[in-house]
Formats: structure tokens, C-alpha cells, sequence
């Protein structure tokens, strides 16, 4: 598979910080396949040319003349054949980009597609669309396979969001300097209670200090010049955390959500850098299967006035944060990194695993040994 793999990456052109994550995994499926990657450089004229296209086909019907009418943005013409091509999108709203290689189903023996982050109340039809020459499409949400398949007329299947362990796992005896980090969206009510805390009894507190966003004022995003190096620095944070406050999908925004609980990335990137996670995880059996090991996440109310009290309770059990921190590495070692989710896409395609990912794998056994508790005597 070296040298027979293509992606198609977004980076050039969106540099949201929660856009990280694709690019991630971007970089592990290449690190582990020598892929080629082409990336979308012209932002405005691949949006101009969304536009146009939504409109045609919308006012049309036709997804023929649509795509004859709207201008093509800058193309990046294929000069070989590949094994398979596997973009990944961090939502719905990117697949226009396919229009930028318009010989990719001639050029790929086997194409699948990967969207981080798509919900069934938000999804532009007229793009999903676009995913009708794909073998297999992957969904980042689980909720929402069954209608995306129904839309592309092809198989869908969720894959769940993993991280890169190899990046995020401390070592054995990681000095937590760090009390307690809550970044992305919070409550008001625990982040008060935390600041307060923080001044009084002066532990470190690691929270956000951007602004908040969107219509409704609940999200906290931002923009980043270099993801890798974001990356970097969220494990380097994590490794030294004690506690990471990891909430379901879209905590705060219950209308948004409308009961449909999903994982977010935090879970796997708090398990993998060894902190002890807690807040309120999904409602699902999909959330039991993936975090089935004791104190995986710790239940505290989303708005915790008394979370310093909670966490203070914590702290008077040392073993068991011991333990809840050890297995948390381990099992996102051998479960929750990228890796297994490329081995599963491998084996749903019938492509052989590469002889890097086997190397990994023997990587990550070596890292979950690491965090082996004694047997109790």
C-alpha cells in the first residue's frame, strides 16, 4: 500500500481548531500508508463555486446540469493510479471539495470517505449527493448513518472518533502539575465554581480564555496556524491534568442535540493522555461498549456548583485515581487510537494492513503494558 493511497485535506483552506482532529487522523493514515496528499488551496473559489452549484441543483434538479454549470475551482489533476482514495471531512459542508479532483473514481480502484462530524437535521443533501461513486462512506456520529446512506444510495457506517495515542500518552509516572483543565464548551456554573476554587486553595485551574461564539453564545472556537502543533500542545496540557472535565456532544445545547447523545473527542484524548475524566458522558449503549472499564468517566453534574467539594472527595482516594488514570492509557492503547479505525476501514474495503500498522500495532501493546497494574497480593 506505500505510495497508493490518496487523501484529499481541507487544511490549507479551514483552520478551525475543532477541524484538528481530521487532520490528525490525516497524518496517522499517511504516516501508516505513505499516502499522497493533495491539498484544496483556493477557499473563495471553491465556495463560489458551492454556491453556484447548490443553486442549480436545487432550482434544476439536476445534478447533470448543476455540475456543468457551476465553474470548477482550481483542479489537482491525478498523474497515477491509486489503491484507494480516502478523504476526510470535518462535516458535510467540504464535499464540494471533490469537485477539485474530478478523476479520482477513474484513478481509485476502492474509495471511501470519512466525515468527522455530521448531524441528521443538518445535512445538505444536494453535496451528500456527491457521495454516490464512494464504496463505503464513514460517519464520525452514529445517529446519523442510516440517512446518509439513504441520500448517497451507498453502505454507511459509523466509525468512531479515535486519537493518536502514541502522542498522547504520558509516561508511566507523569508529573499532573495541572488541577484540573476544561476547555471547549463549559458550564458557567462549574467554571465559576472551579475559578473561586482555583484562587482560594491555589491549584491550577486550565480553562479557555476566547471568547464565546455562534448565534447562541455556546461555542468556543478559534482558529490555529499550524494543527499538528495544536495537537501537540492539547496532549502536552493533557498528559499533565489530573482531572478533564469530558462532557456528551453539544452538552449545552440541548435543542441542538435533541436527545441524541453522542462521544465527543474528548473522551478518547482525556483516556489516552491518562487523565481522570469526568462529567456528564453520552446516554448510549455505543458510549457503554467503547468506555466499559471501571470509572472510564466519573458522573458530575454539568453545572457542579460543588465541583471543588466533588473533586476534594477525589483526591482523598489516591488508589483509585491510580487506577482510573492506568486504565485509561491502557485501554485507549489497545481500543481508541487511529490506528484501529484505519484497520477497520482496511477490512470493510478488503485491503491488506500495512507493515507499518502492524509496527504500530506492536507500539501500542508496548504503551498499554506500561500502565499494567500490579496484581494485589
Amino acid at each position: 500500500m506505500e505510495g497508493k493511497v490518496l487523501l484529499l485535506s481541507q487544511r490549507r483552506i479551514s483552520d478551525l481548531v475543532a477541524f484538528c482532529l481530521s487532520y490528525e487522523f490525516e497524518d496517522n493514515l499517511a504516516a501508516m500508508t505513505r499516502a499522497d496528499r493533495f491539498d484544496v488551496q483556493d477557499r473563495a473559489a471553491l465556495e463560489f463555486s458551492r454556491r453556484v452549484y447548490k443553486w442549480t441543483r436545487l432550482a434544476s434538479g439536476s445534478t447533470k446540469l448543476a455540475g456543468v454549470l457551476a465553474p470548477s475551482p482550481p483542479q489537482l489533476p491525478l498523474q497515477r493510479d491509486y489503491e484507494l482514495f480516502f478523504p476526510i471531512f470535518s462535516n458535510a459542508y467540504q464535499l464540494h471539495a471533490l469537485t477539485a479532483i474530478p478523476d479520482w473514481r477513474k484513478r481509485c480502484r476502492k474509495a471511501a470517505c470519512f466525515i468527522t462530524e455530521v448531524w441528521a437535521d443538518d445535512i445538505p443533501e444536494y453535496l451528500v449527493e456527491l457521495l454516490s461513486g464512494f464504496d463505503h462512506i464513514f460517519v464520525g456520529l452514529h445517529h446519523c448513518a442510516p440517512q446518509i446512506a439513504r441520500i448517497a444510495g451507498r453502505p454507511c457506517s459509523y466509525l468512531p472518533l479515535a486519537v493518536d495515542v502514541e502522542r498522547f500518552a504520558p509516561k508511566p509516572e507523569q508529573q499532573r502539575s495541572i488541577a484540573v483543565c476544561n476547555i471547549g464548551r463549559r458550564s458557567a456554573t462549574t467554571h465559576a465554581a472551579l475559578l473561586a476554587g482555583a484562587e482560594r486553595e491555589r491549584f491550577f485551574y486550565y480553562y479557555d480564555t476566547v471568547a464565546a461564539s455562534g448565534s447562541n453564545r455556546k461555542e468556543r472556537t478559534f482558529r490555529v496556524d499550524n494543527p499538528e502543533e495544536h495537537r501537540i500542545m492539547i496532549a502536552n496540557i493533557l498528559q499533565r491534568s489530573r482531572y478533564f472535565i469530558a462532557n456528551r456532544s453539544h452538552v449545552n445545547n440541548p435543542e441542538f442535540t435533541a436527545g441524541r447523545d453522542e462521544i465527543s473527542a474528548r473522551y478518547y484524548e482525556g483516556a489516552a493522555a491518562g487523565a481522570v475524566m469526568v462529567g456528564e458522558a453520552p446516554r448510549t449503549e455505543e458510549f457503554a461498549r467503547q468506555f466499559d472499564w471501571p470509572d472510564a468517566v466519573i458522573h458530575v453534574p454539568f453545572d457542579s456548583p460543588d465541583i471543588c467539594q466533588i473533586l476534594e472527595a477525589l483526591n482523598a482516594e489516591p488508589a483509585r485515581l491510580r487506577a482510573v488514570q492506568s486504565a485509561n492509557v491502557r485501554e485507549a492503547a489497545l481500543r481508541h487510537d487511529w490506528l484501529y479505525r484505519i484497520q477497520a476501514v482496511f477490512d470493510i474495503l478488503g485491503i491488506v494492513h500495512t507493515d507499518q500498522m502492524r509496527a504500530r500495532a506492536d507500539r501500542l501493546r508496548q504503551i498499554a503494558g506500561s500502565f499494567e497494574l500490579p496484581a494485589a497480593a
